[in-house]
């Protein structure tokens, strides 16, 4: 009786066990989901803070820019001001800046996208001499920083007479090695060597593959390509400084930071500082749109090709 009246005990001990064990699980699991959560948290509000001041500050006049608390608004709503100030200062020079990025923005990145894909898909299908070594060379090229090739481009852009044309900044950043690299690995997963072959039988040249069955399966990468050169290109300032001294020709970029010097230069031109931060305001807005815009194509990229594997 002592040894049937003990099994219940030790049962509903090591039931007690049980239930604890997940009881603690559950809470470190919560714990970890808070701090995970938590951090998070803290990154949206370090990465949001800067464009809700970018904001605020675009809605504040001069004076209540420097006499206001930053982070939020002043009593009087100046944005529509400010935006009229901005598109009609030195007759309407930052519509032409504006004009200049977004060509130098899209020529650039559709340009490298072609090609890196085209790149990527030679070296990941295509057997040819010294492929590997060539790689290689392309790969160790994005370990050389921009800024440290900007002289060298600059002498060779003046050597064939393109310094101050629009071919200074579009040339150079059709070239994109990280864009070649990630190409080449994406392509070595998502076209089967069994399709190119199966199109090869049929008769179907290198070309005709390539624009008919591999750049629709590499599209999701191409819109990668896309999406980094857009912004490397928009956001790029030391290059179009040194390779363009007419304003005609200036990215935002630059124009930006040429007002942002007047208005440090001279104590006339404080004025400038509205203009300088509500046109960075405006130059966001493009990237912000691209990236909505483009991001169902890339996403839905990625799940398609993920479902055919």
């Amino acid at each position: 009786m002592a040894r049937i009246g003990s099994l219940p005990a030790g049962g509903s001990v090591a039931a007690t066990r049980q239930i604890s064990a997940r009881t603690v699980g559950r809470r470190s699991g919560w714990t970890l989901r808070g701090l995970v959560l938590l951090f998070l948290v803290l990154m949206l509000v370090y990465f949001v803070i800067p464009l809700f001041w970018l904001v605020v500050s675009a809605t504040k006049t001069n004076d209540e820019l420097f006499s206001t608390f930053g982070l939020w608004f002043a009593p009087d709503f100046h944005l529509l001001e400010n935006l009229h100030d901005v598109f009609t200062y030195d007759n309407g020079i930052f519509v032409t800046w504006l004009t200049n990025s977004a060509y130098y923005a899209v020529v650039s990145a559709l340009g490298a996208s072609l090609i890196a894909t085209l790149a990527g898909y030679t070296f990941a299908k295509l057997s040819f001499p010294g492929r590997e070594l060539v790689f290689a060379i392309i790969l160790g090229s994005i370990m050389v920083p921009n800024t440290a090739l900007a002289i060298p481009t600059y002498l060779l852009l003046s050597k064939v007479g393109l310094v101050n044309t629009p071919l200074a900044i579009i040339l150079p950043s059709l070239v994109t090695p990280f864009g070649v690299y990630l190409m080449r690995v994406y392509a070595e997963q998502a076209l089967p060597d069994d399709l190119l072959d199966a199109a090869r039988v049929d008769g179907a040249s290198e070309w005709r593959i390539f624009w008919s069955i591999a750049l629709r399966l590499l599209a999701p990468g191409f819109v990668t390509v896309l999406l980094l050169t857009f912004v490397g290109t928009w956001n790029n300032f030391f290059l179009p400084l040194v390779v363009t001294n007419n304003p005609a020709y200036y990215p935002l970029t630059v124009g930006l930071a040429n007002w942002n010097q007047l208005s440090q230069a001279f104590s006339g031109s404080r004025i400038l500082y509205t203009l300088v931060i509500t046109g960075s305001l405006i130059s966001v807005i493009p990237l912000m749109i691209g990236f909505l815009f483009l991001q169902r194509y890339w996403q839905g990229g990625l799940t398609f090709g993920s479902l055919r594997s």
